[in-house]
């Protein structure tokens, strides 16, 4: 009778789990941005929040809470209720974090569902048209004359765009002043006023104003050349190596999330993903798709973590 009972209890439990996931979502979802309106993690958010709201028929609002490096927007999801409905849009910051502050308001192995990755991008290393450094050597020369003179913006601490600075800087082997801003919209606004003479931007960010004529792009910071800059080197085509730090942005929930609602979830994704309209979108932004299991991106996650810390070690930054 007893075992009668265990076998009808796990039936009854697993049936109510698929029932579940069956449903989801039935009400509006609240997706967190962790950067700032016009950044690349919103850029790539606002195109997956419209196409799930389209595919599961409810609302699903994108909100940005930015600062920190994205740790702001991570610790509103950490909090949140494990149920699907409160998700993480951040970027690549979210593995950058761990090694960058002393103490954070969660866990990030521990307090966090891994969901799915959604896109990569490069970041691209951009200064005023109206400046003297027409190629990369030309900045790196006029860093190793005057260290610490010019100033380089970065997407805050924390963020992809510091992590490439770090490992540009490291692999240039100069020294330049680091001067850290919510997002890219103020780093661009700070690099058109002239306050800070260099910002590796995200490409997509970035992408209006360097066709526009307002930036000069020097380098990207992927292994290969990206098909909307054709004409940009990578770093080391330019002379730098070692510098190679593209940006990814990635879904998370709370954690004790369903397995079976985090599997619908990632499917869901993975769909609107490959969605020939939604990938064009993300490839004329400069983005190539992810796709990965749950479990895969986990483990992706976690070698993200282990690189980025040593990265930051080695470029003798301690957290805060």
């Amino acid at each position: 009778m007893r075992f009668c009972k265990a076998v009808l209890g796990a039936a009854l439990a697993a049936f109510a789990a698929l029932a579940t996931a069956q449903s989801y979502p039935n009400k509006s979802v609240h997706v967190v941005i962790s950067f700032t309106p016009g950044s690349a993690t919103d850029f790539v958010a606002r195109i997956l929040s419209q196409k799930l709201s389209e595919m599961w028929g409810q609302p699903v609002v994108p909100e940005n809470r930015a600062g920190a490096g994205g740790s702001i927007g991570s610790a509103v999801v950490a909090k949140a209720s494990p149920d699907g409905y409160t998700l993480l849009i951040n970027s690549n910051a979210h593995c950058v974090n761990p090694a960058i502050y002393a103490r954070l308001p969660y866990e990030t192995t521990k307090d966090f569902t891994d969901i799915a990755p959604l896109a990569i991008q490069p970041n691209v290393l951009t200064v005023r048209p109206d400046g003297p450094y027409k190629n990369l050597m030309d900045l790196v020369n006029a860093a190793k004359a005057k260290p610490g003179a010019l100033n380089i913006g970065h997407a805050g601490i924390g963020s992809g765009t510091h992590l490439n600075t770090e490992k540009f800087l490291a692999g240039a082997g100069i020294k330049m002043t680091q001067i850290p801003f919510k997002g890219t919209p103020e780093v661009l606004a700070a690099m058109f006023s002239g306050d800070v003479q260099a910002y590796w931007a995200p490409i997509s960010a970035a992408m209006g104003v360097i066709k526009g004529g307002k930036l000069r792009p020097l380098a990207v910071s992927t292994s290969k050349r990206n098909p909307q800059l054709p004409d940009v080197p990578t770093t080391a085509e330019a002379g730098v190596k070692g510098a190679e730090a593209p940006l990814w942005f990635g879904l998370w929930g709370p954690a004790g999330m369903p397995a079976d609602v985090t599997a619908k979830i990632n499917a869901d994704v993975r769909k609107a993903i490959a969605d020939p309209a939604v990938r064009e979108r993300l490839v004329n932004g400069g983005n190539d798709t992810m796709d990965m299991s749950p479990q895969d991106f986990a483990r992706f996650v976690r070698s993200e973590i282990d690189d980025y810390t040593k990265v930051l070690r080695a470029a003798g930054v301690k957290p805060q």
